[in-house]
């Protein structure tokens, strides 16, 4: 496995699209994936919360710094609250899973989310993988422990957010989940295994679930899309609503897995009875896109896809000078938020 992983690794995939990242595939070939992610024998009790910077008095905005203890394994995270949010209703919640050699900061910065947010009155959780987890703090979307429900990555990220949706006024109805490339597939995961708390997610430039069960199917995955069926959508059968943005140029993870995810998302909640209909736009600095948004029996979106074209492995009208953004695309950020708010959870 390790010799044919390296063969790949030559023969030029770089998974974020920078030279840095040509060593993501050595340093994951050397890193057992598993070591740091004990299984968790029952429900998401037993958490320690510590918030490393207290609120501060009055009503402005909050960026604050936490960790999170979950069954042995601790997480930092950032942590954006809206103004006024102790004088307001619950507000929504929508989790961000960032992609490989970034951080919370670097990607609150980069996807610009924390100013929708504050527009929206949305509160933003931010996970950090470390570098224990993995040498390039990448989510381990590959691992078969991290695609289960109540197991590894799962397990710690939903009992984050429910820890996090106890401690300060979030409506349980609204809380969504969406990441960029190790992210995106590790938000697939996370969404449609924990579809009770999650009410829709995001992808960008994502994997779908269970295309990957180690590290050399995970480069075939994104070399060449995935290979294998997608693994059960989640205990109810179906998944949450789902958006999905992917660059048709995108040179490090192939586009034909955002088809996958749509097509998966599709098939979870009855493909026969959804209608699609196809608009063909520009964002304001000119970069051309394909929205096809799919609709229910009822009329519902379900799945919305964005083909970005020309666009490589970053996230659509991010931040300038940030990493793995692109300002010239359409804001993902904005859209996200658009439809994550369009879908409330329904008990």
């Amino acid at each position: 496995m390790q010799t044919q992983a390296r063969k790949w690794a030559r023969k030029g995939l770089k998974y974020a699209a920078k030279p840095a990242m040509a060593r993501v595939e050595a340093q994951l070939v050397a890193l057992n994936p598993t070591r740091w992610l004990a299984a968790d024998a029952g429900g998401l009790a037993q958490t320690l919360l510590r918030d490393s910077v207290q609120a501060p008095a009055g009503h402005a905005e909050q960026w604050l710094d936490g960790t999170f203890t979950h069954r042995g394994r601790t997480l930092a995270y950032k942590l954006y609250l809206p103004p006024e949010i102790s004088r307001a209703a619950p507000r929504p919640m929508v989790v961000m899973l960032h992609g490989c050699t970034q951080d919370a900061e670097d990607f609150a910065a980069g996807t610009r989310m924390n100013a929708q947010a504050r527009a929206l009155g949305v509160v933003a959780l931010y996970p950090e993988q470390n570098q224990r987890g993995n040498p390039q703090k990448c989510w381990n979307w590959f691992s078969p422990q991290s695609q289960q429900r109540g197991r590894g990555e799962p397990a710690i990220l939903a009992a984050l957010t429910l820890s996090i949706a106890a401690s300060h006024p979030v409506d349980r109805s609204r809380v969504y989940v969406a990441g960029l490339s190790a992210g995106g597939a590790m938000a697939d995961i996370l969404g449609s295994s924990y579809p009770e708390v999650f009410a829709a997610i995001g992808v960008h430039s994502g994997l779908p679930k269970g295309c990957a069960t180690d590290v050399v199917s995970a480069l075939t995955a994104m070399r060449v899309g995935c290979q294998a069926p997608r693994a059960a959508a989640s205990a109810s059968g179906t998944v949450p609503p789902t958006i999905v943005f992917h660059g048709d140029a995108d040179s490090t993870v192939h586009i034909s897995n955002g088809t996958a995810i749509v097509d998966a998302a599709l098939k979870a909640r009855g493909a026969q009875h959804t209608e699609a209909q196809a608009t063909e736009g520009q964002s304001p600095q000119g970069q051309q896109f394909s929205q096809t948004v799919y609709r229910d029996s009822a009329g519902q979106t379900t799945v919305e896809y964005w083909q970005l074209h020309g666009a490589g492995h970053a996230w659509s009208g991010g931040k300038e000078g940030a990493s793995y953004t692109d300002p010239s695309g359409v804001d993902a950020s904005a859209q996200m938020l658009r439809f994550f708010l369009e879908h409330p959870k329904t008990r």
